[in-house]
């Protein structure tokens, strides 16, 4: 048995080298970065060159870049803090469908707080339509919140053209980059963002840790309450192994950028290609054009996904049915369904997401037993009746 993980968009193995610089931060240099004394201004040291770092990769300034404890409360502050501090301009939001839970869940809050949350449909692709966006926007919008890359799918939304839409309106826009920094370019200039989130665990940093870009001049009302760290906008001790862990990632990932996106895609298409090849009746989910390189989300006719996932847990393969935040429920994926695609199909599916330490072998491995699991599975099932 070869084991393979393919299941980083849920987590990644952290980084050696990003260990290596987290190591000293546990140990002989744990001094409190708001400390006055030479242990403190040590760690208060690491704590800005990790924030340059992360925004070398994000292309913002250093002074527009607060750490949080991971890209759920990234969105959560950009979300409920530009809502709270903005709505006595407006109380509508305009988000997608497809967007993660965390700012799903929080634009539910906002709706038994007084505001008005419009929800997008996709395509049938998986892209949401800039069009779309310019309909539901209203003198009354505030912020409007489409995730840059789907953690479900890999689809890339045409971000920039959907941010035309929101300025336009005079509305703020927040991304949830979380799938996207470190597999494909992420310059928040570019993009014309005011908001975006990122996570250290999603490109080989540590879990714990992540970041938000807020665009000078706009501001947010704090989720955390203490002290005056990170200039005021979310008070508690920073965490500063995480922090310098993903001010490391960040800058491997920067680096390392181009490599990703030729190495990694190409096994994701020999991935998706031989499968397609070998095994019948499989459908790709989502755009096959417009897509980061390290997702596929591949649909299995007449075989469960858990059935799938636990034959290919069983020789050593780490897959997901869907988003890791939902593992357990027996709800359909909620970004799947957006899509219009069939249920039957949505239950067969199956997400292969690779990452920086994904090899040949791992391919060739999956692609050498999984026409085999696939054939036996569907052999088992109990037949439907007509």
């Amino acid at each position: 048995m070869h084991p393979v993980y393919l299941d980083n968009n849920a987590t990644t193995p952290v980084d050696p080298e990003v260990y290596e610089a987290m190591t000293p931060f546990l140990r002989e240099e744990f001094g409190n970065a708001s400390s006055a004394h030479e242990k403190g201004q040590r760690a208060r040291k690491a704590v800005e060159e990790a924030r340059s770092q992360v925004a070398g990769l994000l292309g913002c300034g250093d002074r527009e870049l607060l750490f949080t404890s991971g890209g759920t409360e990234a969105d959560n502050l950009a979300v409920w803090g530009v809502a709270m501090r903005y709505r006595d301009r407006g109380t509508h939001i305009v988000t997608s469908k497809i967007e993660h839970p965390a700012v799903l869940r929080t634009c539910e809050v906002l709706e038994n707080d007084g505001f008005q949350v419009t929800y997008l449909d996709p395509g049938p692709d998986g892209i949401v339509s800039p069009d779309d966006v310019e309909q539901a926007t209203r003198e009354d919008t505030i912020l409007v919140s489409v995730m840059y890359v789907n953690n479900e799918t890999g689809t890339v939304q045409p971000l920039p053209e959907i941010v035309a839409v929101a300025r336009k309106k005079g509305a703020l826009f927040h991304t949830d980059a979380v799938q996207a920094a470190g597999k494909i370019p992420v310059n928040v200039k570019q993009l014309g963002v005011d908001l975006l989130s990122i996570s250290a665990h999603k490109l080989h940093g540590p879990k714990g840790v992540g970041a938000l870009f807020v665009k000078d001049g706009v501001e947010v009302v704090p989720l955390m309450l203490g002290g005056s760290h990170e200039r005021g906008r979310r008070g508690g001790t920073e965490n500063v192994p995480g922090i310098v862990g993903i001010g490391r990632t960040c800058s491997i990932a920067n680096r390392r950028l181009d490599e990703f996106k030729s190495a990694i895609g190409g096994l994701r298409d020999r991935l998706e290609e031989g499968i397609l090849e070998s095994v019948p009746g499989t459908h790709v989910n989502g755009s096959r054009a417009r897509r980061a390189p390290h997702v596929t989300n591949i649909s299995f006719d007449d075989v469960g996904g858990e059935t799938l996932l636990v034959a290919l847990d069983f020789q050593g393969v780490a897959v997901s049915t869907g988003a890791a935040c939902a593992a357990g429920s027996i709800s359909l994926s909620h970004v799947l369904s957006a899509m219009s695609i069939p249920e039957d199909r949505i239950r067969g599916a199956i997400r292969f997401s690779l990452g920086r330490f994904t090899i040949d072998d791992d391919i060739d491995y999956v692609l050498r037993i999984l026409p085999d699991l696939v054939k036996r599975a569907r052999e088992a099932a109990p037949e439907t009746a007509d």
